[in-house]
């Protein structure tokens, strides 16, 4: 089976990661790319060797009819009129996140997807990261134990790479980068989620992007109830992002960026001898990993679980089913935990 697939914004993300991992599924045949900028358009279809337009809607494209899917890679504020317009169109759909910019826009997509019988999935990547399967089969082979807390921490640095419009965003920077968050707690917790506070301190820059927002949740589990963090911080001399899940038995700890999984064990009294065994597992799995993923991330090729995005994207059109953990459904749970975080946001700056 071929499925023909055109590409939609041709940013750093569309480049660097939905182009290489398209290309690795032989499923994929890539019809056509368009951006609102014409050179860039040219550039990319060029290189790929296939149509191109400069385009801001679908009505402007003019390869669109041979497309049997759409990979939208666009800025957020134009996902939703894009995806409606796709699947009114009769195309299968995969947009970036964050998914769209309300919940009435996102039940929207869910509700016409499912009338036309067509594929809708979002790019949650990082719950496909190297590290994070690692951590998730630990979980599942019981090494971790029974998970007893789960904490995910994001240090932003405002003066890396950011896209020029994310402060025109609900929440800015937040509602750009808090999915990848919010999917990797929902996927590793034991069970459901539920949020229940938020504390949120206001930019110190005269930004809309806050300076902090804490969230805290309940995973209710077979076992018990199981405390469940997000921590954010947007003006930090640092860019990091840690997920650990705290078991009874060992603590699993990723760092996203550098695709990196730390398991350490429970270390009992936590006397000078199991201080030192976990500086040693700690230090000697960081470096031993660095050597692994270095090179990669050096090339460009640590591509953070994209691969398996488009694999599940492709196995969705090829069975009539909704693709497993990034579906517009999964994209919908995490859009109204946005939204629910920033409904209580606005009640704390109020106060």
């Amino acid at each position: 089976m071929t499925i023909d697939i055109g590409i939609i914004g041709l940013g750093w993300v569309a480049t660097h990661r939905h182009i290489p991992s398209i290309l690795q599924d032989r499923r994929f045949r890539i019809v056509g790319v368009a951006d609102r900028d014409g050179v860039t358009a040219q550039k990319w279809g060029k290189r790929l060797g296939v149509a191109h337009c400069a385009a801001s809607s679908l009505a402007d494209i003019e390869w669109l009819h041979k497309a049997d899917a759409i990979d939208i890679a666009t800025a957020p504020m134009s996902h939703y009129a894009l995806a409606a317009e796709a699947l009114s169109a009769g195309k299968h759909v995969i947009t970036e996140k964050p998914f769209v910019m309300s919940l009435q826009e996102g039940e929207d997509l869910v509700a016409r997807a499912g009338a036309a019988r067509r594929a809708l999935a979002i790019v949650h990547n990082f719950q496909f990261a190297n590290a994070v399967v690692k951590l998730r089969g630990d979980i599942e082979r019981g090494v971790i134990g029974p998970i007893r807390a789960i904490s995910a921490t994001q240090w932003g640095n405002p003066s890396r790479r950011l896209p020029k419009w994310y402060d025109t965003l609900p929440g800015g920077l937040f509602y750009d980068e808090s999915p990848h968050l919010l999917y990797l707690v929902r996927t590793l917790s034991p069970g459901p989620i539920s949020l229940v506070g938020v504390d949120a301190c206001p930019s110190s820059m005269g930004l809309r992007t806050p300076a902090s927002i804490d969230a805290s949740f309940r995973a209710h589990a077979e076992y018990g109830t199981v405390p469940v963090s997000i921590s954010c911080r947007f003006e930090s001399p640092l860019s990091e992002w840690h997920v650990a899940v705290l078991g009874e038995r060992s603590a699993g700890i990723i760092d996203v960026f550098r695709n990196i999984y730390l398991r350490l064990p429970n270390d009992g009294g936590h006397g000078t001898r199991e201080v030192l065994t976990t500086s040693l597992k700690a230090t000697w799995s960081h470096w031993w990993q660095h050597l692994t993923n270095g090179p990669q991330h050096l090339a460009g090729r640590l591509l953070y679980g994209n691969p398996t995005i488009f694999e599940r994207f492709a196995n969705s059109i090829a069975s009539g089913t909704p693709p497993a953990g990034i579906s517009g459904d999964d994209a919908l749970s995490v859009l109204r935990l946005q939204w629910d975080i920033l409904s209580r946001c606005r009640e704390v700056w109020d106060n």
